[in-house]
């Protein structure tokens, strides 16, 4: 049985006081908290494990590497990837984007060639495509969500023409909690020849994934959204793809031989792995991911589907506030305004003086946030620990925001 109180025992920051506040931490859309077995995981590999991974033969070095390579195994499971070769290491959800711009997307792409993006982005999957327009004259081709956040696969697969080479689409907005039925965008453009990045940063948080199931050409998610430490991450790339790509960056570990006047660079998925890498930290998220695999992702996504009805009546019922983001079956993300002068850095502030940790600002979605028409919102997101008590201390909290600020 799902228990929030025993699992919020799993993670010591929560008990800990902010402004002299139990703290109510809503800011998991833009880091997760990390479980007490992650934070041991880690502390054990610096204290008594670490090494530098592949190259040594001394014993250090042996263990580093086989629970270093042994992650690869865990991100596979935790996607239903088909191969665990297919996993690539990365930094989180921003290199594992911008691997695909520079070394598939880029040499590929050419002037008037079109990249499918929504206006759901996160920055991490816009910029990256921007680099190309600037660079390679590649045209950006835009498809907005309906009034209430939502997004229309079929729309997104009309906009696929002859000249698109790319769609870009995230599973779920960080900004509105709203789920695209990328499994659909994926098959009609399957049909229509032309390949799919999915960003998973959100989606693969808030419930379970199956690549086979999506149908993909490419998949990235991001640690420290997954209860793992930040710097780790990964994308699932398939064979099909991989084989297209260039290398994106050049050192160790990505080579096989380098001579003055030649290189010969390694197999996948380490050709796209240079240097050093982050080695506790990917220990870490493949702890962190064998958590969250033994609580059961259906069963976080049921919690939160809770969370998320409990805030949305209690929301709702104030009518000063306003909701940016209503799709039906969103997941339990939430940003706000409030009527009058208050500014969502306000908000967030008065919040943070009873304890309640939420974001303020753009939330690296600024054409999103262009398109409902403000210029800043409050969001509060919540994640697998988080309770309907703590919706009621949210509702607090506003409530005094609008005595404050009416």
């Amino acid at each position: 049985m799902y228990d929030p109180a025993k699992i919020r025992a799993d993670f010591p920051i929560l008990a800990r006081e902010v402004n002299g506040k139990p703290l109510v931490y809503l800011d998991n859309g833009a880091s997760a908290q990390k479980p007490r077995v992650v934070i041991d995981a880690m502390t054990h590999a610096y204290e008594h494990e670490y090494a530098n991974v592949h190259r040594g033969l001394h014993h250090l070095s042996t263990i580093a590497t086989e629970k270093y390579e042994a992650v690869r195994g865990i991100v596979a499971r935790f996607l239903n990837a088909p191969d665990p070769e297919e996993i690539v290491f990365t930094t989180g959800t921003t290199e594992g984007i911008n691997l695909v711009s520079y070394a598939w997307a880029a040499p590929r792409l050419a002037a008037g060639d079109e990249i499918v993006l929504s206006v759901l982005e996160h920055h991490a999957n816009i910029v990256p495509w921007h680099f190309l327009r600037e660079r390679q004259g590649v045209v950006l081709k835009w498809v907005e969500p309906e009034a209430d956040g939502s997004l229309d696969p079929q729309r997104v697969i009309d906009a696929i023409g002859p000249k698109t080479k790319l769609v870009a689409v995230t599973q779920m907005s960080n900004v509105t909690g709203t789920r695209v039925d990328v499994a659909a965008i994926c098959r009609g453009a399957k049909e229509k020849g032309v390949p799919v990045l999915v960003d998973g940063s959100q989606g693969a948080v808030h419930g379970p994934v199956s690549i086979p199931d999506i149908g993909c050409d490419f998949y990235a998610i991001t640690g420290h959204k997954l209860y793992g430490p930040s710097g780790s991450g990964a994308i699932w790339i398939a064979k099909e793809r991989m084989a297209e790509m260039r290398p994106f960056l050049g050192g160790g570990d990505m080579i096989r031989d380098v001579y003055r006047d030649s290189v010969t660079y390694n197999d996948a998925p380490m050709k796209f792995e240079a240097g050093t890498p982050g080695i506790v930290q990917q220990i870490g998220m493949g702890v962190a991911l064998e958590y969250l695999m033994a609580l059961g992702m259906e069963n976080v996504a049921a919690h939160e589907a809770t969370l998320r009805d409990y805030a949305t009546k209690r929301l709702k019922g104030l009518n000063w506030l306003n909701l940016q983001g209503t799709a039906a079956g969103k997941g339990a993300i939430f940003s706000f305004t409030l009527e009058g002068a208050a500014h969502a850095h306000d908000i967030s502030t008065v919040l943070d003086k009873k304890g309640i940790a939420v974001r303020a600002g753009t939330h690296c979605a600024m054409p999103l946030l262009e398109f409902f028409g403000v210029g800043a919102t409050c969001r509060a997101s919540f994640g697998l620990y988080n309770t309907t008590d703590e919706v009621d201390r949210l509702i607090e909290g506003l409530e005094l925001c609008h005595e404050l600020f009416a």
